[in-house]
């Protein structure tokens, strides 16, 4: 069973495409919120951030990804090496990633850990959830950059890089990203047309020069 069956794909137009940084080896986007990082199984969904891409950098593949709704910060490798060379530093945990979030209610710790280790809820994927049992080693940094009514703006730093490991944490503490139609309830889920989550910082090491690399897009949200 699909846990969003009245989903319509309406992917953002404008900007089509917005290159942050461009050169032989790699490429660095700004996603906008809505559109898949790679293509769908329908053909209704295969409007893509890879195939935008393609079309002007037919060598471009993904290195990583961002959830359809997250906006924010995404790279790929322009060659094979490239490729190889950036997976591994995901892979070992070697790249530096931070995201905006806001979230329903007021975080009371201004700083904290959430270690809480993660595994598909298969009857109702693509959702994760908590499992201590079964789940996957998954840890998320967070600190709170100021309040508002009833919401809370925070950083969030991965150490893991789990499917919807953002969204799972924030909602196993009780506030869920504002926003989140996978997991936030009513309350959460209508003060924001979007999910309010945003890959801001993405620092990597380039792979031929090996020089450290540190990119940054605004929130469109704080």
């Amino acid at each position: 069973m699909a846990a969003n069956p009245d989903f319509i794909y309406q992917p953002p137009m404008f900007p089509y495409l917005d290159i942050v940084y461009q050169d032989k080896d790699l490429v660095v986007l700004n996603k906008g919120s809505g559109l898949l990082t790679v293509p769908g199984r329908l053909a209704e969904h295969k409007d893509c951030l890879q195939n935008r891409v393609q079309r002007v950098l037919p060598s471009a593949t993904i290195v990583h990804r961002l959830d359809m709704a997250t906006s924010g910060i995404l790279l790929m490798a322009l060659n094979k090496p490239a490729h190889v060379a950036i997976s591994r530093q995901f892979e070992k945990r070697q790249t530096q990633k931070s995201y905006i979030a806001r979230v329903y209610g007021l975080v009371k710790a201004q700083t904290g850990s959430i270690d809480q280790p993660l595994i598909c809820d298969w009857p109702n994927r693509p959702m994760q959830k908590v499992d201590h049992e079964n789940g996957k080693k998954s840890l998320t940094h967070y600190r709170v950059i100021s309040y508002g009514e009833n919401s809370t703006l925070v950083e969030l730093t991965p150490v893991t890089g789990r499917s919807h490991q953002l969204r799972v944490h924030m909602l196993s503490l009780g506030h869920p990203i504002l926003g989140d139609r996978l997991y936030a309830h009513d309350a959460a889920l209508t003060p924001s047309p979007r999910l309010q989550l945003h890959a801001k910082v993405l620092t990597v090491t380039h792979p031929v020069s090996g020089e450290s690399l540190s990119f940054e897009v605004d929130c469109p949200f704080d």
